[in-house]
């Protein structure tokens, strides 16, 4: 056996093959046939190119049967100017952009030329970034309704089995930079000094405007603004606002304060509204607060990374197939006020979906826990089950699963004992192992750390297109791995 160096093409000796001239040496005719300037006797079909078990079929098949588009379309009334995009593809490229991790809408025009799936989506269309991002910042409110939707099929298809279910948060970084910031107490003299260069450069402008008015008349418009004013300008009305967005969320902490204080005395409606209007009043920021400029409503918040501008993404996922019943974006950073809303969300959406069962169980950490959390645990007609965390010092541990609970022992160590049960035990061990993997696939698969859109609305949509892209990922796995 022989090999040619500039081939690795393994040749028999005893092989006499005629090789025309024009064949460089290496080149037999045991090689497939490579033509690649070769014309096609009839148009290729893209759906050819795509494998039959490929995920992006799954997308483009939702999208076209099992979803109601009605709200969508009904949007679109007059159009002026060529006709936009079809709604129906424009949101598989959304979906499935989001389910394998591309959310750049520059990057999917892109993936429309280069990629097989966006070209089966499209039809070999190619909308321009911008119409991509108009499409996705339009139909955001429309994403709850897709979500209810997605999430009923899982139900449909077993996924959701209301066993145990478990809630937490995760930060989603801002697309905002730490750079572009101030705190409150450099706000004020910022403020001031560019006061004083916008008045400057104002009465430089009016000088030089009565010169030009003396040498040429004063026939010349001369109303457009320097470009530096007009920088400046720009700059100190950010600044205002961000003086005045630490101002009032001061006042607001301070208010819900003082009527929190005012109600646990005991005191009435008229006297907790005045005390919260006095605290009001009265408030002064912290120095160190912060507003971004690039995304005022994003906060600063500590990620796996460090400190970034975030947002708090809150999600409740079933046991069964790590569907996401419910989800929400907020501004706090911490979870303790989140914990009810998120669980009448989760509810509010099963009824939608026509399943009228509870969870047996709903598992939160000790980022939930609170005093007013406890006592409404106690209350509710779905079992809640709230780590604790370390008890203090003055508080009792009660035995479990034996031994009588004492008449006056606290919604704290009542639940504690409770986690000291042996289904206690087995059921919050579940917590993590029923959460977290959802959020790691999320932003591992989708990329979903990192927010495109701004604003807290944007955020919120952003989250929403996100757990509806996993719950449909569920589907797909499920419908895959279904016996024939």
């Amino acid at each position: 056996m022989t090999v040619a160096s500039d081939q690795l093409f393994v040749v028999d000796q005893g092989e006499q093959a005629s090789i025309p001239p024009e064949v460089p040496v290496g080149r037999q005719r045991a090689f497939r046939a490579y033509e690649p300037h070769q014309q096609f006797l009839l148009p290729p079909s893209i759906d050819d190119w795509l494998p039959e078990d490929h995920e992006a079929r799954f997308i483009a098949e939702a999208v076209d049967e099992l979803f109601d588009l009605d709200a969508i379309y009904a949007s679109y009334v007059v159009s002026d100017g060529a006709p936009p995009y079809d709604p129906t593809m424009m949101l598989k490229l959304l979906l499935w952009g989001y389910s394998s991790g591309v959310t750049s809408s520059r990057e999917m025009e892109r993936r429309c030329a280069t990629d097989v799936a966006f070209r089966f989506l499209s039809a070999n269309q190619a909308p321009d970034y911008r119409s991509i991002a108009r499409f996705r910042r339009r139909h955001l409110s429309a994403l709850d309704a897709l979500f209810v939707q997605t999430l009923a099929l899982c139900a449909e298809a077993g996924l959701v089995k209301l066993g145990r279910v478990a809630l937490d948060g995760t930060k989603l970084r801002a697309s905002a930079s730490r750079h572009k910031a101030m705190s409150y107490d450099r706000l004020g003299p910022k403020i001031a000094d560019y006061e004083a260069q916008v008045k400057a450069l104002l009465e430089e402008a009016e000088a030089v405007d009565q010169a030009q008015d003396e040498a040429n008349g004063c026939d010349r418009r001369g109303d457009e603004l320097p470009e530096e004013l007009a920088r400046r300008t720009t700059r100190l009305a950010k600044l205002r606002a961000a003086k005045e967005a630490i101002e009032t969320d001061a006042r607001k902490k301070a208010a819900t304060k003082a009527a929190e204080k005012a109600r646990a005395a005991g005191a009435a409606d008229a006297e907790v509204h005045e005390a919260a209007e006095r605290a009001a009043q009265k408030a002064t920021p912290d120095k160190r607060s912060q507003r971004n400029f690039t995304d005022p409503e994003s906060r600063m918040m500590k990620t796996t990374e460090g400190f970034h501008y975030a947002y708090n993404a809150q999600a409740v996922v079933d046991e069964e197939a790590q569907v996401v019943l419910a989800a929400d974006v907020v501004q706090a950073a911490g979870d303790v006020d989140q914990l009810f809303s998120m669980t009448d969300r989760m509810e509010e959406n099963l009824a939608s979906t026509g399943v009228d069962d509870r969870p047996d169980v709903v598992l939160a950490d000790a980022g939930y826990c609170s005093e007013d959390n406890l006592a409404k645990a106690t209350d509710t007609e779905t079992d809640v089950l709230i780590a604790t965390g370390r008890l203090k010092h003055t508080e009792r541990v009660l035995d479990a699963p034996r031994g009588p609970i004492p008449k006056d022992a606290t919604n704290r160590e009542r639940m504690a004992r409770r986690l000291r049960t042996k289904r206690g035990r087995a059921d919050y061990a579940r917590r993590k192992a029923i959460v977290e993997p959802a959020f790691g696939q999320m932003k591992v698969r989708q990329h979903a750390g990192f927010l495109r859109l701004r604003g807290l609305e944007g955020a919120k949509g952003e989250w929403t297109l996100h757990v509806l892209c996993h719950n449909l990922r569920k589907l797909a796995n499920a419908r895959a791995v279904a016996p024939a």
